[in-house]
């Protein structure tokens, strides 16, 4: 779904980001500027290190910004206060799947809790709320019989599915996926990914990120390369595939097994890595 044909959801401009302090200080992003519009997936992809986690974590306020603007769903919040985030969280306009699942899920509560406690913070009655929350897990393609137990008595997709579930219970408008199937074996993957795309059916905006661009080339209506905590090449998935531009992004198309060509040999990736040097 091109990026012009929506409103956006997610606005970010010449965004800085820095760690540490004074003589220690590093720059962990630098003059980033992206756009998801809505019912559009974004593949953020780059190596570990290369700014996607902190990108993610500074949209969600986890981290504060430098410099820069962030608009959510059309609301400035890159100077907000922490009573000002926890307000947006609140409202679920926007929310986050972790690539383990168990770090979001508390292992001492029940799947059924888990997914309306969301529902409950916002002053939803718990009849009303599990009311919702039984056709998410149809959504998820999960039986209502896993609302009984416990995180660490589902399997891992189960997991996956059930984090995708909870994510999507306050009707957010952006979902940040951070290497959401990377854990997952060709099955489970293969299902979450067919969830997402029918998120971005329904109009939901998706951040998907990812070390691995074949994982996203499926999915991504346009493709995001970081590197070095810099936004290095952006556009449309095919033309990025096809056509990479910046010397990084050819060599992660090069790398990928289900992207590489002939003509992308070792000798050839030995070159790319050898003129990164020099970027």
């Amino acid at each position: 779904m091109p990026a012009e044909a929506n409103p956006a959801v997610l606005q970010i401009s010449d965004l800085d980001v820095y760690y540490g302090a004074r003589r220690r200080r590093r720059q962990a992003l630098d003059g980033v500027s992206l756009q998801v519009s809505r019912g559009e997936t974004v593949g953020l992809i780059g190596e570990t290190g290369s700014g996607k986690s902190t990108l993610a974590r500074t949209v969600l306020g986890l981290v504060p910004a430098a410099a820069g603007h962030i608009r959510i769903d059309g609301e400035a919040v890159a100077g907000y206060s922490r009573r000002q985030w926890r307000t947006l969280r609140r409202r679920g306009v926007i929310q986050y799947v972790f690539q383990d699942p168990l770090r979001s899920l508390d292992p001492d509560v029940t799947i059924e809790d888990s997914l309306i406690e969301p529902l409950l913070i916002q002053g939803v009655g718990r009849t009303e709320a599990l009311r919702r929350v039984r056709p998410l897990l149809q959504r998820v393609h999960l039986d209502t019989e896993l609302l009984a137990r416990l995180p660490g008595e589902l399997s891992g997709g189960q997991r996956q599915r059930i984090a995708v579930a909870r994510a999507l219970v306050t009707e957010p408008e952006l979902v940040i996926l951070d290497e959401p199937v990377s854990a997952l074996d060709s099955a489970n993957r293969v299902e979450v990914l067919e969830i997402l795309k029918q998120l971005r059916a329904a109009g939901v905006a998706l951040v998907f990120i990812s070390h691995d661009l074949g994982s996203v080339a499926g999915i991504a209506d346009r493709v995001a390369v970081m590197y070095q905590g810099r936004l290095v090449e952006t556009g449309p998935t095919r033309q990025v595939i096809t056509a990479p531009q910046h010397v990084y992004t050819r060599l992660l198309v090069g790398s990928a097994p289900t992207l590489h060509s002939a003509a992308a040999d070792r000798a050839e990736r030995a070159a790319l890595r050898a003129a990164l040097q020099h970027v």
